[in-house]
């Protein structure tokens, strides 16, 4: 049989077949996928072919192979540096979810999510949320963010999930793909879910005073069928994103603002860092580049390791 993986618990996977039945699945010794090293060989999103098992209904299965996708979402493991965690596969589109505080979301993470998309061919959307509780000065930051991200490219909605500012928008560019949701936790991921289709009533919890954290309230990646021919995947909150297997050299191909002016460049084979007649310098100095995009493509190109945690930049 022929199914799609639902959700991912680590040893066992809800896989959705083709009669629209769903079945418990799991996989035999170890599971090698064209040389990835992952924490989950199996991820959400996964098409995959499974034989069915005789148990108590007739419902569980043995996954024995996963069909090519067509893209996924990765990151480097926060407690396994040389491993990789898989978050979802064969997407449409993300959206990110940002919070300015309570958690803060770092330009960092922001441009390291951002260029793994670009990477793997995903349209990333970025989701400023809970602009309801923002003072005025906030609300101006959040603006200024806001207008960074759609000068180097990007669709950037202001939402409030909690009070259902805009979700209308959002459920919009959901009609007929797949979409998945990510972020810190706490920046109100199950909360936008549950704005988009109440009947998940997906379990959401209060952040953390002390340091300004979410808590997990998705432990882990789930995909749901919605009523209004479109699909989402929910994932757990990560604190940090580190960038997998890419060439320094075309690094700055997945900054669409670089990749835009690269052909001004003096040299063909720029990697706008030392080099004379830069564009992207040139760029960056007439403000026509944000310095925090630089700076972030700086730090990939070092190999920095992205493990940030939020509590760090708590005073």
């Amino acid at each position: 049989m022929q199914g799609t993986v639902y959700k991912s618990t680590g040893s066992w996977y809800q896989v959705k077949a083709e009669n629209g039945e769903f079945y418990e699945c799991r996989i035999k010794g170890k599971f090698r996928i064209q040389g990835i090293k992952s924490t989950n060989p199996v991820a959400v999103g996964d098409v995959v072919v499974f034989d069915i098992e005789e148990g108590l209904e007739g419902k569980t299965g043995v996954i024995k192979k996963i069909k090519e996708r067509e893209n996924y979402i990765i990151r480097k493991s926060v407690n396994l540096s040389k491993q990789t965690h898989i978050i979802a596969s064969n997407i449409d589109q993300v959206f990110l979810l940002i919070t300015l505080n309570n958690p803060p979301t770092l330009t960092t993470f922001i441009d390291r999510f951002l260029v793994t998309a670009e990477a793997y061919d995903i349209t990333a959307v970025l989701l400023f949320n809970k602009v309801d509780t923002y003072s005025v000065e906030e609300l101006a930051e959040v603006k200024y963010l806001a207008e960074l991200y759609r000068s180097a490219g990007y669709e950037c909605i202001g939402i409030s999930a909690k009070k259902g500012k805009n979700v209308d928008k959002v459920k919009d560019k959901m009609l007929g793909k797949t979409s998945m949701i990510s972020g810190h936790s706490g920046t109100g991921k199950s909360t936008l879910i549950n704005a988009i289709e109440p009947s998940l009533d997906l379990k959401t919890s209060e952040i953390s005073k002390q340091h300004s954290q979410g808590q997990h309230t998705t432990t882990f990646a789930e995909m749901f069928d919605l009523s209004f021919d479109a699909r989402i995947i929910d994932t757990p909150g990560i604190k940090g994103f580190g960038v997998v297997d890419m060439d320094r050299e075309e690094i700055g191909d997945y900054f669409p603002e670089f990749f835009e002016r690269k052909q001004e460049c003096r040299f063909n084979n720029c990697m706008h860092i030392e080099e004379p007649k830069c564009a992207i310098k040139d760029a960056l100095e007439e403000g026509e580049i944000a310095w925090s995009r630089y700076k972030s493509y700086l730090q990939i190109m070092e190999g920095e390791n992205d493990n940030y945690r939020i509590d760090q930049y708590q005073k």
